[in-house]
């Protein structure tokens, strides 16, 4: 179906650790095969109705016969492989400064795709103290994102405050005796 081996084997991955994940719910009224056939499928589609990130082969960005490899048009331009690094490394850090319960319940849940009952298990805690966890953990990655990025902001604000530029910008030069 999706006519790439690599991708196929991730496929075949996610397929088994889905059937992992939900072997609980065959309940018998079908064929196995017929019930993991479903569930590939499933898994499949779902991967095309997720947006796509283009895909560079490592022979291209990788020739040893050249030290750097970019299109004249590219210069001047932002570098989208490195798109989102800054936020994803944000992230990390929010993520690392909950509490250990919090970080926990939360990485089960909303990182690792496992359900509140599931988790209730795995922690040996109840249903309801893992919902609440999951929501106290969320709601403090949000405090936590929103003063980095406001201290991000306040950081780039002041930084370009005692730029050069500015300092030009606050005494205006004469045009006429330049």
């Amino acid at each position: 179906m999706v006519r790439n081996l690599a991708e196929a084997e991730d496929l075949t991955q996610e397929v088994f650790l889905q059937l992992f994940r939900k072997i609980h719910m065959f309940r018998g009224e079908s064929a196995f095969s017929t019930w993991l056939h479903r569930i590939s499928v499933n898994v499949v589609l779902m991967r095309f109705r997720k947006k796509t990130l283009a895909e560079t082969s490592f022979d291209v960005t990788a020739d040893p016969d050249e030290d750097f490899r970019t299109s004249p048009n590219e210069f001047g331009h932002p570098d989208l492989r490195l798109n989102g690094v800054i936020d994803r490394i944000t992230l990390q850090a929010a993520i690392n400064e909950l509490a250990p319960g919090y970080k926990a319940t939360f990485m089960l849940h909303d990182i690792q795709g496992y359900k509140h009952n599931e988790i209730a298990e795995i922690l040996g805690c109840t249903v309801g103290s893992s919902k609440s966890q999951v929501h106290k953990a969320r709601m403090r990655l949000r405090e936590l994102l929103r003063d980095a990025v406001g201290n991000h902001a306040r950081r780039r604000r002041k930084s370009i405050a005692s730029s050069p530029v500015m300092d030009r910008l606050k005494y205006p030069v004469d045009c006429a005796n330049a």
